[in-house]
């Protein structure tokens, strides 16, 4: 038995999540099947770095599956590429000792979630953004916001219910807020995420940056946990699973460090 890493980059919009779920099209569906028609001699098991929900993106997402059949580590991707969507994408592919496991190993996950802030709609960027246009967005101000989230923090003010975790505790290690032009990312870096951690932080943020919310408020729901008073939520198609990090650097840059475009706005 051989254990393979994979780095993928898909397009969530017409998928159930990651997650296999029975008579649903999911990402972890479809990459086991592409995998099992190349090597049928056992059930196969993908296990991903992170979770993504329905219609949420991936540039860099990280899975592990253990395989016997003969075909060569570097040929594991334009293969199972043969196999697969156009909207899902193995950009590489390489052989992990066969305790590595993908989940536990990685010390962070990092997302981007993209808000288009121009006055009129974009074709181009509807698919990968939030189009907010009635308010220019003070992304000053939503920054400021930010400032005390860094750290260990009991986060449950932004879990959705349905939750499996034992508790809503993580380590949010770096956020940050760029401006290009009318787009804004949002990146947040942390050693884990609760279930719609990220979409939650986000609806927030825009009210914030929309002056529908004050820094003092915002900051009294999320320490004192008030999860019922937390209730917009940002839609999927803005998020994007950026990348999982490692103790050691498996994949080259151009397929792991930052595989989703930047700037594509002309400013």
């Amino acid at each position: 038995m051989r254990r393979i890493a994979i780095s993928i980059q898909y397009d969530g919009t017409s998928y159930c999540g990651w997650q296999r779920q029975i008579h649903r099209k999911t990402v972890q569906g479809v990459i086991e099947q592409a995998i099992a028609e190349l090597d049928p001699q056992r059930p196969i098991k993908l296990i991903a770095a992170g979770r993504t929900d329905a219609g949420v993106h991936a540039a860099a997402q990280v899975a592990h599956f253990d395989i016997s059949g003969p075909i060569p580590v570097n040929r594991w991707a334009s293969a199972l590429n043969g196999n697969l969507p156009s909207s899902i994408r193995v950009l590489e592919a390489v052989e992990r000792p066969d305790k590595w496991h993908a989940c536990h190993a990685a010390k962070y996950r990092r997302y981007r979630y993209t808000i288009y802030n121009g006055l009129r709609p974009n074709v181009f960027l509807a698919p990968l953004s939030w189009h907010r246009y009635k308010f220019p967005l003070d992304d000053a101000l939503m920054t400021r916001a930010l400032e005390g989230i860094v750290g260990f923090h009991d986060f449950r003010a932004f879990q959705r219910s349905g939750s499996r975790r034992a508790h809503s505790f993580t380590t949010v290690q770096d956020v940050q807020i760029q401006r290009h032009g009318d787009v804004l990312e949002i990146e947040i870096q942390a050693s884990g995420f609760l279930y719609g951690m990220v979409r939650l932080l986000v609806g927030q943020l825009v009210a914030i940056g929309e002056k529908r919310l004050s820094l003092e408020l915002f900051d009294h729901r999320w320490r004192n946990g008030l999860r019922s008073e937390v209730k917009e939520a940002a839609p999927a198609r803005g998020l994007c699973f950026l990348r999982a990090g490692y103790e050691e650097t498996m994949f080259s840059k151009a397929a792991w460090f930052d595989c989703f475009p930047k700037h594509y706005l002309n400013e």
